[in-house]
């Protein structure tokens, strides 16, 4: 069984013990967090699309560790200018492992 979910503006696909980085949530270490924009479910009955998420289905995770991603460079430049500023950026993010998917009521 897996799952699309959609968090922080990206969607994702899980299945159960799987481990994954979505922007930060306001959630500390050891919580649980439901996730309830669920896109998507497939399962051996068949695939559940939702218009636009699937009634009742929800992913129940647990917040692993909040983080930040890596390093990358923001540079500006200008030709011919002697114009260079270099700036560098690490977004925050909540790394979470989905325990389970919750189909609800069908």
């Amino acid at each position: 069984m897996y799952a699309i979910l959609e968090t922080g503006g990206k969607q994702y696909r899980v299945q159960e013990q799987s481990v994954l980085d979505v922007e930060k949530l306001a959630a500390e270490p050891g919580e649980h967090v439901e996730m309830e924009r669920v896109l998507m479910v497939a399962d051996d009955s068949g695939v559940r699309l939702g218009t636009p998420v699937v009634e009742g289905a929800k992913v129940i995770c647990r917040v692993l560790a909040q983080g930040r991603g890596p390093r990358i460079r923001v540079l500006k430049y200008k030709a011919k200018e002697n114009y260079r500023r270099q700036r560098g950026h690490r977004q925050h993010l909540t790394r979470l492992m989905v325990e389970r998917i919750e189909l609800g009521a069908t």
